[in-house]
């Protein structure tokens, strides 16, 4: 059983930036590909972004394109999420979560998920 948990999550300014993280644990982190997905209130849950096992390979939503990276520390079982020039319409939940096959997990299908952080921003 893998269990994830995020941390990060805060104000900032629109324009601003913002890091995530997130520690696994439970599991063979290298096995498992990564990803964030975020939930607006009153929205359905979307993708973010998703990095493979070696973090050889990312894919990121078109909306967050060249201003969010993702990227992942093996060796310390994290996965991050680096954000920049965030706007209000981007204040939601953000959520990590992880599957071995990334099709399912781009899907928003993932096997295993985190309670998520909140990030709001203010314009």
């Amino acid at each position: 059983q893998v269990q994830l948990v995020e941390s990060g999550g805060g104000l900032v300014q629109a324009g601003g930036s913002l890091s995530l993280s997130c520690a696994a644990s439970g599991g063979t982190f290298s096995r498992y590909h990564m990803g964030w997905f975020r939930q607006a209130p009153g929205k359905e849950r979307e993708f973010v972004a998703a990095v493979s096992w070696s973090g050889g390979l990312t894919w990121y939503a078109d909306s967050v394109k060249g201003r969010f990276t993702i990227s992942r520390d093996n060796a310390k079982n994290t996965v991050y999420l680096q954000m920049n020039s965030l706007n209000a319409e981007e204040t939601a939940v953000y959520y990590c979560t992880s599957d071995s096959m990334i099709s399912r997990l781009r899907s928003g299908a993932g096997e295993y998920w985190g309670q998520g952080t909140q990030v709001t921003v203010s314009s």
